[in-house]
């Protein structure tokens, strides 16, 4: 998997909302090796740092070929995030186009302690 890089909040004494939006995400169903599309959003108040997007492009494009059920590949996505980053909260939302007529929304959240 591909380093997620990071730079420093410009603006770290101030809670801001930073929101990230993938709108080509593939990976690959673990169950019929089909391929899944969706749309990942990332919304985050940052600490101390920011991912930089050209290594977070390159960090979601690696689930390309990966076989991975929806839930799980929100919550991988959100504990790199976070184990990167360290943010005061941070959202990570899957929408998934829709597969035998029904399409999905996965959702995970992390607060840091004391936010």
């Amino acid at each position: 998997m591909v380093q997620l890089e990071t730079f420093d909040n410009p603006h770290p004494h101030r809670d801001y909302v930073i929101r990230h939006v993938a709108p080509e995400f593939t990976s690959v169903c673990p169950k019929t090796g089909q391929p899944d599309f969706g749309t990942i959003e990332i919304e985050y108040v940052a600490d101390r740092l920011c991912v930089e997007l050209k290594s977070l492009k390159f960090y979601l494009q690696g689930f390309r070929n990966v076989g991975v059920f929806y839930e799980d590949l929100v919550n991988r996505i959100l504990d790199d995030l976070v184990g990167a980053l360290a943010p005061r909260r941070m959202t990570v939302t899957g929408r998934f186009t829709p597969r035998g007529g029904m399409h999905s929304i996965v959702t995970a959240e992390y607060r840091a302690e004391g936010q």
